[in-house]
């Protein structure tokens, strides 16, 4: 079997082993591969593995040996799963390896909004302190999170331990999400009520075409102004017009992002200038730790399409 990797570098910039993938058949491996080359590098493979690399409908239809799309991550819309489904392509996704990380990620964002420790250690290093007339200073409010209401909206593997995390600190916990279960220390509220009452809001829902922009201005325009929007989910989730207006009106008070609509994203992107925004370069998933059961998940998706098992079918 002949397999290819398109965009192997995220995943395993060189501190992973391939030789687990290396033993399912042919390996050609590459870093990056351009939209103009996909078709060129992917023809006699019969298994691809792609990150972010899109596979649409003209690429699966102009490769006839191709028999398995391996997405590395959780999300898959980068490929046309209609597509593939038409001409009999299995598309497997890898589900459940960052829910940790991004969880613990979506907390490293809420917390530097809530007591801005990066820019205060800034502020120390570049001598404000040492001049400082009083025994301390502060720039922003500094917030607590006990007793505060977080909104998770969408409630999957990431979604529930990011509600474990809360209710550690004491936050009251509600959640709009697909299909409510009954989960310990949740409350399911309509997604309107969650985004009214929350004073964090946290996106953990998948990028679809009920979802695209489900944070516009009229959504905007129900939050407190004392509340922070959290996303490490997708970047299409937000209208980014629209929440770079509420942020340099005051409409909310921060928000912490890891992912934008697209990325690497246009320097004329609004939310890169929005008062009170942090943006990270779409690393929440991306531990060492999350990597490696990511691979891990990869390798054993190949290898039951292989034995005619497949897991982790999305088309």
């Amino acid at each position: 079997m002949k397999i290819v990797v398109l965009d192997g570098a995220t995943l395993n910039p060189g501190d992973l082993d391939w030789a687990p993938l290396a033993a399912l058949g042919e390996c050609v491996f590459y870093e990056r591969t351009p939209v103009e080359k996909v078709v060129e590098r992917s023809r006699g493979a019969a298994a691809l593995l792609t990150n972010k690399v899109t596979l649409s409908r003209a690429e699966i239809a102009a490769l006839p040996d191709l028999g398995y799309i391996g997405v590395t991550a959780t999300g898959y819309n980068i490929v046309d799963v209609q597509a593939a489904r038409e001409h009999g392509v299995t598309v497997t996704n890898a589900p459940g390896y960052g829910a940790e990380s991004v969880a613990q990620a979506t907390f490293a964002l809420l917390l530097e909004l809530a007591n801005r420790t990066g820019h205060h250690a800034a502020t120390v290093a570049g001598g404000r302190w040492s001049d400082s007339p009083d025994f301390c200073y502060w720039d922003f409010p500094l917030v607590e999170l006990g007793g505060l209401t977080m909104g998770i909206v969408g409630l999957g593997e990431i979604g529930s331990a990011v509600a474990r995390i809360a209710r550690g600190f004491r936050m009251k916990v509600v959640s709009h999400t697909r299909t409510p279960r009954e989960t310990e220390g949740v409350t399911f509220v309509e997604l309107d009520r969650l985004f009214a009452e929350s004073d964090v809001i946290s996106l953990h829902c998948p990028l679809s075409a009920e979802t695209e922009r489900m944070v516009d201005a009229r959504r905007l325009s129900l939050v407190k102004p004392t509340a922070f929007l959290v996303n490490t989910a997708r970047g299409g989730l937000v209208d980014e017009a629209a929440l770079a207006k509420a942020l340099n009106s005051g409409r909310i008070a921060g928000a912490g992002l890891d992912v934008l609509s697209t990325e690497p994203p246009s320097p004329s992107n609004p939310l890169l200038s929005a008062v009170n925004c942090l943006v990270t370069p779409h690393i929440a998933w991306a531990s060492r730790a999350a990597r490696d059961r990511l691979l891990g998940t990869v390798v054993a998706n190949l290898k039951a399409f292989a034995e005619g098992s497949s897991v982790n079918v999305v088309s």
